[in-house]
Parts: structure tokens; C-alpha cells; sequence
């Protein structure tokens, strides 16, 4: 009877150090999101009062316009650049997540598996079908955790695809219509 004591203390101090690893990778996610959107506000900002010097400049029409075209593709690079690290920054999190919640699925798998053999041997006759539908509906859990993490994987990796195609079709055309507009 002392061991159901300690096993909650046990099982206590868990839930705490799992609680203090899942606030500390919610404090560098968002410590990281905010130096990421600092740092943007301040690059906007300086290439504004930049580009507002740069069209005080400006004489004609043919000169707003290709200033302005000048102006939009660093915008357009830096946007880019910023949506990619804010992707990279949600998928660390994500995966610093998924690797507790996976940590804690195993543990949770080998407690269910120990009691299961307990019980087992120490059960009645005829509740054998009994506990062998318990291991057959956590071998189903099982496999089906691993299916969905297996599908969130792959969503994971085809949004980075996505992300890096559309950065790159962004990107360029602005590059291939400023130079359209150089050569008219």
C-alpha cells in the first residue's frame, strides 16, 4: 500500500517536468516569434523612411515607377524570408512537442502493458478473452497513433515543399517584372 503513495509522487513529478519542458518550448517559440517580428518591423521600417528619402528624389513618372519596382523586391524577398522562418519556427515547436507527447504515449503504452500482464496473471479463469481484447485495443491505439503521426509528418514535409515552391514563384516573377520594366 506505500507504493500507491509513491507512485503518485512519481506520476506528480512527471506531469511538473513534462509541464516545465512543454512552457519552456512555448517561451522559446514565442521569444523566437517575436525577435523574428522585431526584426521585420524594424527592416520595413528603416527601408520605408529609405524608399520616403529615395522619392523625394524622384521627377517624373518613368522615375516613381521604376523606383518603386526597385523598392518592391527586397519587400517581396524579405516577406519571403520571413514566412519561411516563421514555418521553421512553428515545425521546432511542433516536433519539440510531438517528441514529449510520443515520449509520454510510450510510457503510458509500457504502464497499460505492465498492468495488463499483472492482471493476467493474476485474473480469474475466463478473463483471458477479456484482457486479450484490452492488448488487441491498444495494439489498434497504437497503430493508429503511429498512422497520424506518420500523416502529420508528411503534411509537415509537403507544407515545406509548398512553402518553398510559392516563395519561389513570388520571388521571381517581381525579379522577371522589373526586368520587363527595364528593358521597355
Amino acid at each position: 500500500m506505500i507504493a500507491i503513495p509513491e507512485n503518485m509522487a512519481s506520476a506528480n513529478k512527471a506531469a511538473v517536468e513534462i509541464f516545465l519542458t512543454l512552457t519552456d518550448t512555448a517561451f522559446a517559440g514565442g521569444e523566437r516569434l517575436a525577435a523574428l517580428h522585431l526584426g521585420l518591423a524594424r527592416s520595413f521600417l528603416e527601408d520605408g523612411l529609405a524608399g520616403f528619402q529615395s522619392l523625394s528624389g524622384v521627377k517624373d513618372p518613368e522615375q516613381f515607377v521604376a523606383l518603386q519596382t526597385k523598392l518592391a523586391q527586397p519587400a517581396m524577398e524579405k516577406f519571403a524570408a520571413y514566412s519561411r522562418n516563421l514555418f521553421e519556427i512553428a515545425t521546432q515547436a511542433q516536433e519539440e512537442v510531438s517528441q514529449v507527447v510520443e515520449a509520454q504515449f510510450a510510457v503510458l503504452n509500457k504502464n497499460v502493458g505492465d498492468v495488463l500482464d499483472k492482471a493476467s496473471r493474476n485474473a480469474p479463469a475466463g478473463t483471458e478473452g477479456a484482457i486479450a481484447a484490452a492488448r488487441s485495443a491498444i495494439a489498434a491505439s497504437n497503430s493508429a497513433y503511429e498512422n497520424i503521426s506518420k500523416a502529420t509528418r508528411q503534411l509537415v514535409e509537403m507544407a515545406e515543399s509548398n512553402l518553398a515552391a510559392a516563395t519561389s514563384a513570388t520571388v521571381k516573377p517581381s525579379g522577371t517584372t522589373a526586368k520587363a520594366r527595364k528593358a521597355a
